[in-house]
């Protein structure tokens, strides 16, 4: 029996009709979304007109606008997925420090208007992320050990509940769902735009490195070191990848896997500028000692040159991968890391992103405001002809056993690849907390397929 009849919401469409394929469109292509129903909703109102209908036909709702985290959510067969394409643009307030954020937009967008005054927010490595879902995932921007996760920086959010009604969430109105809504996995409602906070930024040094590989080991135990005693203006990474030979990629990156180091140095006032390049030279200057790099793109530039650092893939790809929130590695964790991630894997990316400094300490209320772990891992392969997922799984299993005596067994939603892979960001009594709260805006459980694992106890 078609779930469409002659009541249905304009655009809403089942497989095969105009419009179901770019309302369903995600990034990770091993994770297509299959709803039995669909819409991109570009106003309020046809949000409110989706649920509704959703309700009146008993589909469960489900949401989402890129679709990069398509892997690691429940599936969306049998439900009526809204794709949030909302109109309007980015606002920003500059007195306050704060921008509106309809839900759709891409951070590349978000920053590029906040840098007009001099500001940025706490934005993922890549301008093709949807803001609204990286701000209520946690989010971990390369501003993070300077201001945390994203989530501290959420101050409001507009979101339509199972009522079909509108509603704002804040510090004076419902500031427990706005406790929710800050990491708390979803399940409350379709957010149509949020409020987030800015920082300000004057300059950023900001860029990657790229070493052969066989280096590797040393240089991963020298940004090591340099990470137990790092200011908290710079977060980085240092990642191995193995990059294949497409026109995008620098022919010196597809001659073999590299060592990549990259981030970014917060200059948040002009006369700040002087010691940005000072910390920074002082992790790169020992890495380049090494080893000259085989390419080296670190420079001082504005808030937007952030987007460019991490080499993020603009198109949607297929990937398998995993993610772990690790402990203090010292040497013997960073020759195991070295050990499994070198030359002979199979992983287009793995390594670490760098934490500490006020990732762990929240700065607000929320569900899921910081972690206490060191590094957070993640690696992923590409299948291919010559390289099945089942290959990369296997391999991302062995990683996560050579690396199984840091394992803190927590999690960051944003990095987490697949639904199957262990999962922890909250502990038992903040979800039963965030089940109440639903239980509250959605006693029906319209959204119950749209909430994230390991935050809620219901049998979903």
């Amino acid at each position: 029996m078609t779930v469409i009849d002659a009541s249905r919401p304009a655009g809403l469409a089942e497989p095969g009709e105009p419009g179901y394929g770019a309302a369903t469109r995600v990034f990770n292509l091993v994770a297509p979304a299959e709803p039995a129903a669909a819409l991109t909703a570009r106003t309020v109102d046809e949000v409110r007109g989706a649920v509704r209908h959703a309700a009146a036909a008993g589909l469960p709702v489900t949401v989402h606008t890129t679709g990069h985290g398509s892997a690691a959510a429940r599936s969306r067969r049998g439900t009526l997925l809204i794709r949030t394409e909302l109109a309007g643009g980015v606002e920003i307030d500059s007195a306050r420090r704060v921008a509106r954020v309809p839900a759709g937009t891409r951070w590349g967008a978000v920053v590029e208007a906040a840098a007009a005054y001099g500001l940025a927010p706490p934005h993922g490595s890549s301008a093709d992320v949807g803001a609204v879902g990286y701000l209520l995932r946690g989010g971990m921007s390369f501003y993070g050990r300077k201001v945390g996760l994203a989530t501290n920086c959420l101050r409001a959010a507009e979101l339509v509940t199972a009522d079909g009604e509108l509603r704002r969430a804040d510090e004076a109105a419902d500031p427990e769902l706005l406790w929710a809504l800050r990491g708390g996995g979803g399940g409350f409602g379709v957010v149509t735009a949020v409020e987030v906070d800015l920082l300000p930024v004057a300059s950023v040094v900001t860029g990657a490195s790229f070493w052969p590989v066989a280096h590797a080991p040393e240089l991963l135990r020298i940004w090591r070191e340099w990470t137990l005693e790092a200011p908290w203006e710079v977060t980085t990474s240092a990642r191995v990848l193995n990059l294949p030979p497409l026109p995008e990629v620098p022919p010196v990156l597809a001659a073999g896997p590299v060592l990549c180091v990259d981030g970014a140095v917060l200059a948040g006032e002009p006369g700040d500028a002087a010691t940005a390049l000072r910390q920074a030279e002082d992790l790169l200057g020992p890495l380049r000692a090494v080893a000259d790099p085989v390419m080296d793109t670190w420079q001082t530039t504005g808030a937007v040159g952030v987007l460019e650092a991490h080499m993020d893939p603009a198109d949607p790809v297929a990937i398998v991968g995993d993610h772990l929130l690790l402990g203090e590695l010292g040497e013997e964790g960073i020759a195991a890391l070295a050990g499994v991630i070198g030359k002979e894997s199979p992983l287009i990316t793995a390594g670490l992103r760098q934490l500490g400094g006020a990732f762990s300490r929240p700065s607000a209320e929320g569900a899921f405001t910081h972690v206490t772990a060191r590094y957070a891992y993640s690696g992923a392969g590409v299948p291919h002809e010559e390289l099945s997922a089942e290959t990369i799984r296997e391999y991302c299993a062995a990683v996560r056993a050579a690396l199984a005596p840091w394992d803190t067994g927590g999690t960051v939603p944003t990095f987490v690849e697949r639904i199957d892979q262990p999962q922890r960001h909250l502990d038992d009594d903040r979800v039963a907390i965030l089940d109440r709260i639903r239980a509250r805006v959605d006693p029906g459980g319209l959204f119950r397929r749209d909430i994230s694992p390991n935050c809620t106890a219901l049998p979903y």
